[in-house]
C-alpha cells in the first residue's frame, strides 16, 4: 500500500482516468450503449434535468420525444440556450420549472409559444437570471461549493425577482457580490458527434455548454451520430469532450429538427410547422393542428427510427451539410 499525498493522487488519478480512455485494473471494460427507451426510463417525476445544445443546434430530441411518450412530470429544467426541445416538454406538461439563460423559439420565433403561455398564466416557475449567472451556478455545482460570487445582477432588480440570489458584501474588498446558488442536475441529457461503446464522447467544436452541464450533473447520457472503434478515441484523445458518459445511445439524425454541426442543417420547415401549429392553440383557440403534431411526430411513433420514417428519408438527406 502506498501512504503518504503521492498515494492519494495516484489513487484520485485511477478514479479520473477509469472514467476516460485509460482504465487501470479494472478488467473488461463497460460498454454502455443503450437505447432511447432504456435512457428515458431512467428519468422520473421530479428530477432536475439538464438539457444540452445552443439554440437550434445539438438538442437531444430523441431523449425529449420519448421523455414525453412516456408522461414524466414536474421536472426542474436546466438549460443555456433553450428552444424546441424545452417548449414541447412545458406544452406537453413535463416540466414545472426552468433555470435557462435564453428561451427562443429557434430561428422561427422569437419565444417558444408554449413557454410564453406557460409563464404568462403562471404555470410555470422560473428561475430568473442571466448567462454568467447561469454559468456561475453550474461552476459551483461542479466544484461542489454552495455557492458562487459574481458582480453580475449588482444594480438590476434580479435579487428582488429571483430570491435564490443573495446580496452580499466581498469580505476581502468589501464590493458588493451576489451569491449564486449551485445549480446541480440528476442527470444531463446531450447530443454530440460520435462516442465509442465505453462513453468517451467527442463533440464537432468544443461543446463547451455541454462540458459544464457534464461537469454539473449526477449522471450524463448523450445520444452520438455515430458509435466509433474506442482505437479512433485514443487517436485523438485530447477531442474526448466528455469522458465515461453513462449511457450513451446511437442516434443518427438525433437532433432533428435542430441541427449537428459536422453532419446537417436545422429543418426550419419541420420548426415552422410546429411553430405555426402552437400558435394557431394559443392565438385562436384551435389545438386541432397542434394536437396533429404531437400525434404525428412525438406520440405515435415507437421508436426513434419510427420517428425518422416519418419525417422521410428525402427531406434528411437534403439537410445534409456539404
Amino acid at each position: 500500500m502506498i501512504w503518504g499525498l503521492p498515494g492519494l493522487l495516484i489513487l484520485e488519478l485511477k478514479c479520473v482516468l477509469s472514467r476516460g480512455c485509460v482504465v487501470f485494473n479494472q478488467g473488461k471494460r463497460t460498454e454502455v450503449v443503450v437505447t432511447e427507451a432504456e435512457a428515458a426510463a431512467t428519468i422520473k417525476d421530479n428530477m432536475t434535468i439538464a438539457i444540452g445544445g445552443l439554440l437550434s443546434s445539438s438538442h437531444p430530441m430523441a431523449l425529449i420525444r420519448q421523455i414525453i411518450r412516456n408522461g414524466i412530470k414536474n421536472l426542474t429544467v436546466l438549460a443555456g440556450s433553450a428552444g424546441l426541445e424545452l417548449d414541447l416538454l412545458i406544452g406537453a406538461g413535463c416540466v414545472k420549472k426552468v433555470v435557462v439563460a435564453l428561451m427562443s423559439g429557434e430561428v422561427i420565433v422569437t419565444v417558444g409559444p408554449m413557454f410564453r403561455k406557460a409563464a404568462e398564466s403562471g404555470l410555470l416557475e422560473i428561475w430568473e437570471g442571466e448567462e454568467s449567472i447561469y454559468a456561475a451556478g453550474l461552476q459551483a455545482a461542479a466544484l461542489g461549493i454552495p455557492f458562487m460570487p459574481v458582480k453580475a445582477g449588482i444594480g438590476t432588480s434580479l435579487p428582488e425577482i429571483n430570491p435564490a440570489l443573495k446580496e452580499f458584501r466581498d469580505p476581502i474588498t468589501n464590493e458588493a457580490m451576489l451569491a449564486v446558488p449551485a445549480l446541480k442536475a440528476d442527470v444531463a441529457l446531450l447530443h454530440a458527434a460520435c462516442a465509442d461503446v465505453y462513453g468517451n464522447v467527442q463533440h464537432i467544436g468544443t461543446g463547451f455548454g455541454d462540458r459544464a452541464l457534464y461537469r454539473a450533473s449526477e449522471r450524463v447520457i448523450v445520444q452520438v451520430e455515430k458509435i466509433i472503434p474506442n482505437e479512433e478515441i485514443r487517436k485523438n484523445p485530447q477531442a474526448t469532450s466528455i469522458p465515461g458518459a453513462d449511457m450513451v445511445i446511437r442516434a443518427p439524425f438525433g437532433a432533428h429538427p435542430g441541427s449537428s454541426p459536422g453532419f446537417y442543417l436545422e429543418d426550419c420547415e419541420h420548426m415552422k410547422l410546429y411553430a405555426n401549429a402552437a400558435g394557431l392553440a394559443i392565438k385562436k383557440g384551435d389545438s386541432g393542428s397542434l394536437d396533429n403534431y404531437m400525434h404525428d411526430f412525438i406520440l405515435e411513433p415507437e421508436t426513434h427510427l419510427d420517428y425518422l420514417e416519418k419525417i422521410g428519408v428525402r427531406t434528411l438527406l437534403s439537410l445534409n451539410e456539404y
